[in-house]
């Protein structure tokens, strides 16, 4: 089943927590285990990869739950239910959200001064609370990680609509410096030299993979349109080149797709081919800094335990 958003987890946190204190952990254990959750669900990462989902979720369910004074932390990295937790739990009460811990003051005053950061007019402050209770099935996290994806995905577009404009001349520029960006050809002028060269027999070039030189890796490289599928004719004749050549080695790029045929046939060749789509060719140039440059940077702290923790 899918992961329950933050908020569908806050009365099943809040009742764990009433049993005693216990840590997130613990908590995330007990709360897989009665959702019913697979092994790859309870090892479900949030797109950074830094952090599981389920974990994430019940942390902000416990941070928001504090903030309502219905869960308090009496040593680090331990969580109880307060007196005010364990009196709703009494109440029995279907579900536990934002829109209820907003009829506490406490937490009142917190998601306003968290949402309303940057706004003056009561308007602005009434159309910020109502987006935010409207997108509060996520994380704050999970918001970021969703904005940054977005980004992202417009960058991509934009690179590969920037290559299609260009020459190819400037494509094939474009594959050197990204090869060398990554590691491969030695030198800028050594992988230009290599790279450049007209193709043999279906090979665009080919760059040293270790700056000593002892292996190679070929390269082709088209520059096709999005609907213009590559595909297995043309990647067989780039593989029967590298036959020909006594190779082992090659690297397909192209700014359009790969058919699912394609891709099949190279996973079951003596050597070893990788194919670059138009999206992992944008997302490698986006990772080492090819054709893009920061516009701004945004660093996020956490709090350090460590410096809290007395002896």
């Amino acid at each position: 089943m899918p992961i329950p958003d933050y908020q569908s987890l806050m009365l099943p946190v809040l009742r764990l927590a009433a049993e005693g204190e216990k840590r997130v952990a613990d908590v995330e254990d007990r709360i897989a285990d009665d959702l019913g959750l697979t092994a790859e669900e309870r090892e479900e990462l949030l797109p950074s990869g830094r952090q599981r989902v389920l974990h994430n979720r019940i942390h902000w369910a416990k941070f928001y739950m504090s903030k309502a004074g219905l869960i308090a932390s009496p040593a680090r990295g331990r969580f109880v239910a307060t007196e005010a937790g364990r009196a709703l739990l009494a109440q029995n009460p279907e579900r536990v959200d934002v829109k209820l811990l907003l009829k506490r003051p406490e937490f009142r005053d917190f998601y306003k001064s968290s949402n309303t950061a940057g706004t003056d007019t009561d308007s602005s402050r009434g159309e910020t609370e109502g987006r935010d209770l409207d997108s509060a099935s996520v994380t704050p996290e999970e918001q970021i990680e969703a904005a940054y994806q977005a980004v992202v995905a417009a960058l991509r577009a934009d690179l590969l609509d920037r290559i299609g404009q260009n020459s190819p001349a400037f494509f094939e520029g474009l594959i050197v410096d990204l090869l060398v960006a990554m590691g491969y050809g030695g030198s800028h002028k050594s992988a230009a030299a290599q790279l450049g060269r007209s193709g043999d027999g279906g090979v665009d070039g080919v760059v040293n993979e270790d700056r000593l030189g002892l292996d190679r890796v070929y390269v082709q490289a088209k520059r096709y349109a999005a609907t213009n599928s590559i595909g297995r004719p043309d990647v067989q004749a780039f593989v029967g080149s590298l036959v020909g050549l006594g190779a082992t080695k090659g690297v397909f790029v192209t700014t359009s797709t790969f058919s699912p045929q394609a891709r099949d046939f190279v996973k079951h060749l003596s050597q070893r081919v990788i194919l670059i789509d138009g999206r992992q060719l944008a997302d490698l140039m986006i990772e080492h800094g090819v054709g893009v440059r920061v516009s701004r940077a945004i660093e996020f702290k956490r709090l350090d335990e460590d410096f809290f923790a007395e002896e």
